[in-house]
């Protein structure tokens, strides 16, 4: 499983509406609208690089209201919420 953070700048009336497709998409595990340099960032889990150039270049990069792109490509993940997760259900003990 690849995960790759994708950070997008949008036209500025298109934010929500961009976030919601965006959210909809295949790989797309959540979109959050933010603050700051760009305007929605993209949590995307795939089974590879090749689906995720194509989700990037074929899907992404052809929605209306989006400007640029830039994808971060995770190596690993550090995540204090998948560990509390992990002992709620019974896996530490």
């Amino acid at each position: 499983m690849l995960t790759a953070i994708v950070l997008v700048t949008v036209a500025r009336d298109r934010i929500n509406e961009v976030a919601q497709h965006l959210s909809e998409l295949e790989g797309v595990s959540e979109a959050y609208s933010v603050g700051g340099r760009y305007d929605v960032v993209a949590l995307v889990r795939v089974p590879s690089a090749d689906a995720l150039a194509e989700l990037v270049t074929n899907n992404l990069l052809k929605l209306e209201g989006i400007r640029d792109t830039e994808t971060l490509i995770a190596f690993r993940t550090y995540s204090r919420h998948d560990l509390e997760s992990m002992f709620e259900i019974g896996l530490g003990s």
